[in-house]
C-alpha cells in the first residue's frame, strides 16, 4: 500500500522546514519528532497569556506582562559579572529591563534608546523596584502581530528553545494538506468536532487554558483519531486472525452436563454466559480469539475445563498452557477432579518429563488418547504433535503480546484461541491492548468464597504481627509474608527478603519458614513453593514472584511489608492468594508512617472493596495508563495525544467504528477506506499498512 501524495511534504527531511538546520534537527529527535509530521502532533501543554496591557501598573508581579516601552538609557555593566540594566518607560511606570552575560553591541541594536518597543517578559519586583529579567519578546511596533496573544509553551528537550520549536511547528503547519474525512459522518456531527486540517492548527493556536484542556473539540477529534487508528490496526490483526479459516467445532453438551450435575455448586451467571460465548465462537467456521478476563477466584477454571470439553465433545483435543511450571501444575492438580467426572484422560506436560516417560506421552497425545493436555509452553516444541488440535488456553495473557498470540494461532491448523487473565484491566486499557481480540468478563463471584479481612498496621507493631503469626502456626494454618521490591534493584530486593527470613526464622523455629525471592535458581524456587504447598514450610517469605495464581487453600494470612509502596492492583492480587479455603482469611498491610496521601488512598480503597474491576478503575486515575499494566511489557500502546485516564470513553467507540468499517469494507477501498488509509500513514500504523497489504 503506498503513501497519499498529499502527505509527501509531511514525510521530507525536517531540515527541510524553515529555521531547522542540522542541530535542531538532531534535538529535536530527543522529542520523538523524526519527521514535519511528527510536530503536528507536538502538542503544546501550557501557555502564557501575552495580552497587551497598558502599563505595568495593571498587573501583580510576579507575572508575565505584555506592554508598549519607550527605551531609555543603557547602564552597561561596571564589573565583570554584574548584569546589564536598561531603563524603560511605558504608558504609565518607569521600570527596568536586565541581562546577564549579554553583548552590548547586540542589546544597543536590539532596544536602541528613544526607540518605542512591544515588550513581554516576566516582571518581578526587586527592593520595590519592577524589573524585567531577559525578556521572552522584543519587537518593534510594527510585528506586534507577530506575538499571539495566547502563546503556545511546547515541551522541549536539551539544545532547544521555545522560539525554535514554535518556529519548526508554524512550518510544518504550512504544509498540512486537507484530507478526505476518515471519521463517521454522524459521530463528528454528534460531537461537534472540527476537520481534520483545523483541528491541528486550532490545537497549536490556542486562544486560552480551555484549549489545552483533554475536552477541547479539537484535542478530543485528535485523540480520537489517534484511538480510531490503533483500532483499526487492531480489528485489521482480527480479521488477519480469522481469515485463517477455522474449524466448526460443535460440543454436543453430553460431557458438560455430566461434570455440572456432579458439582457441589452451580456455576454463577457470569460463568454461564461466558461458556455460552465461547461455545458460540467455537462453532463459527472462523477462528475464535477471546480473552476471558475474571478477577481473582471468579471461577474461570471452571469455565476454562467446560469449554476444552466442548472440543472434545466435538471428537478434538485442548491444550491448556500456563507461563510456569508451577501454575500448569497448579492448573493440572485444578482440572484434574473434574477430568474423572467427564471421564476425559488429562495429562501434564513440563520440560520435566524425559526420556520414555516424555515419549509415551506424546505418542498418546498423537493418536487422540488424550483429550486435554496441560503444560508450559513446552507444549509448542516441535516433537509435540497433536491428534486434532482444536482449542488452545493460554493463562495469564499478559506476559504475551499481539505477536505471540499470532504465533500460537499458526501452531494448530486452525486452532480456536482463548485467553484467560486474572488482572482486571479498566475498560479503555483492555481495548487498547486487547481490542483484536472478543472479551468475556466474569464479574461475579461462586458463592462460598469468604471475603478476605484486610487491616492496616504500622510497620511499629511488626512483634505482634509476629506474635499472631506464632498462633497461627500452632493452629495449623500457614501464611505468606511478602517483602517490598526495593529502589527496583533485584540485590537490594534480596537482601531484604534474605533480612526477614532469617528474623521470622529465629522468631518462628528452624523448619517453619521458607524463603522464594527473584534471584534464585528456577529449581529451588519450585522446590521451596513445593515445601509450602505441601505443608511442611508454614510461612514463606516471598518477594513478588507469588502474585500469579499460586493456590494454597490452607493459607489464610497475607502480611505485605510497606504495603504503600505497592500499585493497587498488584496489592489486589497478592491478596486474592489468600480466602481459597474454608477458613476466614487476613490480609495484613503494613505500611512506614507517615503515608502519603496517595499511600493512604491505595490502602484504603483496598480495605473498602474486592471488587477487582473497581480496584484497577481507581488505580488508573491514580496512576496513569502506562504504569499500570508496566509500560516495558504490557505492550500497551503508546498514545501522542490520547489521554486513557481522561478521554478513555472514546476507545469503545472507537472499536465499535473500526470493527463496523471493517466488516463493510474489508480492504479499505471505499472512499472512507481510503481516507482511513492516509490516517494510518500519518500515526505510524505500520502494521496495519503492512496487514492490508497482505490482505
Amino acid at each position: 500500500m503506498s503513501r497519499p501524495p498529499a502527505l509527501f511534504p509531511l514525510f521530507a527531511g525536517l531540515e527541510t522546514l524553515e529555521g531547522v538546520g542540522p542541530k535542531t534537527a538532531k534535538a529535536l529527535e530527543g522529542l520523538d519528532v523524526t519527521r514535519p509530521k511528527d510536530l503536528l502532533f507536538l502538542l503544546p501543554y501550557a501557555g502564557v497569556d501575552r495580552g497587551r496591557k497598558a502599563s505595568v501598573r495593571e498587573v501583580v508581579p510576579p507575572t508575565t506582562v505584555t506592554v508598549e516601552v519607550t527605551v531609555g538609557a543603557h547602564y552597561p555593566p561596571r564589573n565583570k559579572g554584574k548584569p546589564y540594566r536598561i531603563a524603560v518607560r511605558d504608558a504609565q511606570l518607569d521600570f527596568q529591563l536586565v541581562f546577564f552575560h549579554a553583548r552590548a553591541d547586540y542589546l544597543q541594536k536590539l532596544l536602541p534608546t528613544g526607540q518605542r518597543r512591544l515588550i513581554s517578559g516576566k516582571v518581578e519586583l526587586f527592593d520595590g523596584v519592577a524589573k524585567m529579567v531577559h525578556p521572552d519578546h522584543v519587537l518593534r511596533p510594527e510585528e506586534a502581530g507577530e506575538l499571539p496573544s495566547y502563546e503556545p509553551v511546547y515541551p522541549l528537550t536539551g539544545g532547544l528553545t521555545q522560539k525554535q520549536v514554535a518556529k519548526a511547528v508554524g512550518s510544518a503547519l504550512e504544509r498540512v494538506p486537507v484530507l478526505p474525512e476518515w471519521i463517521d459522518p454522524a459521530l463528528k456531527t454528534r460531537e461537534g468536532w472540527p476537520d481534520w486540517q483545523a483541528a491541528v492548527r486550532a490545537t497549536h493556536a490556542p486562544e486560552g487554558a480551555g484549549d489545552l484542556a483533554p475536552t477541547a473539540a479539537a484535542r478530543q477529534r485528535l485523540a480520537y483519531d489517534e484511538l480510531f487508528a490503533h483500532q483499526v490496526t487492531l480489528a485489521l490483526a482480527r480479521s488477519a486472525m480469522r481469515r485463517g479459516r477455522g474449524i466448526a467445532t460443535h460440543g454436543t453438551g453430553r460431557l458438560q452436563a455430566h461434570v455440572l450435575q456432579n458439582l457441589p455448586y452451580a456455576p454463577t451467571a457470569a460463568q454461564k454466559r461466558a461458556v455460552h460465548e465461547i461455545a458460540a465462537d467455537m462453532a463459527q467456521p472462523l477462528k475464535m480469539n477471546r480473552l476471558l478476563q475474571g478477577d481473582v477466584g471468579s471461577g474461570k477454571t471452571l469455565v476454562a475445563f467446560l469449554a476444552l470439553l466442548v472440543a472434545v465433545e466435538a471428537g478434538g483435543q485442548g491444550v491448556m498452557m500456563a507461563p510456569t511450571e508451577i501454575l500448569a501444575c497448579q492448573h493440572f492438580d485444578g482440572l484434574q477432579p473434574l477430568a474423572e467426572l467427564a471421564g476425559v484422560r488429562l495429562e501434564l506436560l513440563t520440560g520435566r518429563d524425559k526420556g520414555a516417560a516424555r515419549r509415551a506421552k506424546l505418542e498418546a497425545l498423537a493418536r487422540g488418547e488424550i483429550g486435554i493436555l496441560v503444560g508450559t509452553h513446552a507444549v509448542f516444541q516441535k516433537d509435540v504433535e497433536f491428534h486434532d488440535l482444536r482449542l488452545a488456553i493460554v493463562d495469564e495473557q499478559h506476559r504475551f503480546g499481539v505477536a505471540q498470540r499470532m504465533e500460537l494461532g499458526a501452531k494448530g491448523v486452525a486452532v480456536d484461541v482463548l485467553v484467560m487473565t486474572a488482572t482486571p484491566i479498566p475498560r479503555s486499557l483492555a481495548l487498547a491492548t486487547y481490542g483484536d481480540m472478543d472479551v468475556s468478563i466474569l464479574d461475579e463471584k461462586p458463592p462460598g468464597r469468604k471475603p478476605v479481612k484486610t487491616a492496616l498496621v504500622s510497620a511499629a507493631r511488626i512483634d505482634e504481627v509476629v506474635g499472631h503469626l506464632r498462633h497461627a502456626i500452632i493452629e495449623g494454618r500457614q501464611a505468606y509474608w511478602v517483602c517490598p521490591l526495593v529502589e527496583d534493584s533485584e540485590v537490594v530486593d534480596y537482601a531484604s527478603a534474605e533480612a526477614r527470613f532469617a528474623t521470622l526464622r529465629a522468631a518462628l523455629g528452624e523448619g517453619v519458614v521458607g524463603l522464594v525471592h527473584g534471584q534464585m535458581p528456577p529449581a529451588d524456587k519450585d522446590a521451596a513453593m513445593a515445601r509450602f504447598v505441601s505443608g511442611q514450610t508454614k510461612v514463606l517469605v516471598a518477594t513478588t514472584v507469588i502474585e500469579v495464581g499460586v493456590n494454597v487453600p490452607n493459607a489464610s494470612i497475607m502480611v505485605i511489608e510497606r504495603a504503600e509502596i505497592f500499585g493497587l492492583a498488584q496489592l489486589h492480587q497478592l491478596r486474592g492468594r489468600v480466602g481459597r479455603g474454608a477458613e476466614e482469611s487476613t490480609c495484613l498491610l503494613m505500611y512506614q508512617p507517615p503515608l502519603s496521601e496517595s499511600g493512604e488512598r491505595r490502602l484504603t480503597i483496598l480495605r473498602q472493596t474486592e471488587d477487582g474491576f473497581r480496584i484497577a478503575e481507581e488505580d488508573l486515575a491514580m496512576r496513569g495508563a502506562g504504569d499500570l499494566i508496566g509500560t516495558a511489557q504490557s505492550g500497551l500502546p503508546k498514545f501522542r495525544i490520547a489521554d486513557l485516564e481522561r478521554q478513555g470513553s472514546l476507545m469503545a467507540v472507537a472499536q465499535s467504528d473500526a470493527r463496523r468499517l471493517l466488516t463493510d469494507d474489508p480492504d479499505l477501498e471505499s472512499p472512507r477506506g481510503q481516507a482511513v488509509r492516509a490516517l494510518l500513514w500519518l500515526l505510524d500504523q505500520d502494521r496495519a499498512i503492512r496487514l492490508i497489504g497482505v490482505g
